[in-house]
């Protein structure tokens, strides 16, 4: 039961830590979520496969 209470807090926390994050920000976005922005998951220059930008269209730099 306690390892039940522990887990919902820490979720608790977590939810609570995202909500904040995006009512602080402006349009309730958050800031470079583009894949193609991070070179560790974009070496060749590919396209994002969520937005389909290339990584020099990206407005979040």
């Amino acid at each position: 039961m306690k390892l039940a209470i522990i887990t919902f807090i820490l979720l608790a926390i977590a939810f609570a830590g995202i909500a904040i994050k995006i009512w602080a920000k402006k349009d309730g976005k958050f800031a470079g979520t583009c894949a193609s922005q991070n070179s560790n998951f974009n070496e060749n220059g590919e396209p994002c496969g969520f937005c389909g930008k290339l990584p020099e269209d990206c407005e979040n730099k």
